[in-house]
């Protein structure tokens, strides 16, 4: 106890910092959107035929995507929900670049009443640092 009162700034940063490394996962449980790794989102592509739904932006996306990845930018998710539509019932897996738009977009379609959500934890940096291939 006389080392936490001596020392309560630096239990206090490690305790900070333990909670912030610890809070994305949380985070993914609350909403109900599952990260997943790139094997994870192949198995749900190969068995349950999941959509991977890419919201980068037009130029990152002709620069290499996965393969029948359907293209809808973040910024213009809400805008086009209705060409998802026939997927509601379907996986899908969101990809950007690192995680954090497909984060957003996983968002705007829970929010739209999709169930069935995965966000590709690291997004195409993580797909390809695990080899798997894309095409342009």
């Amino acid at each position: 106890m006389e080392f936490i009162q001596q020392n309560i700034w630096t239990v206090l940063l490690a305790a900070l910092s333990g909670f912030m490394l610890v809070m994305p996962s949380f985070r993914g449980r609350l909403s109900g959107v599952k990260q997943v790794g790139p094997q994870e989102a192949v198995v749900l592509i190969n068995r349950q035929d999941a959509l991977i739904l890419d919201v980068r932006e037009q130029s990152e996306f002709v620069d290499g995507h996965i393969a029948k990845a359907k293209h809808i930018p973040v910024g213009a998710l809400g805008k086009r929900l209705g060409e998802l539509e026939k997927h509601k019932d379907k996986a899908i897996v969101a990809v950007c670049r690192s995680g954090n738009r497909s984060g957003m977009a996983c968002g705007i379609l829970r929010k739209a009443g999709f169930q069935n959500l995965h966000n590709l934890a690291g997004g195409m940096m993580a797909w390809e640092q695990a080899g798997l291939p894309k095409e342009k």
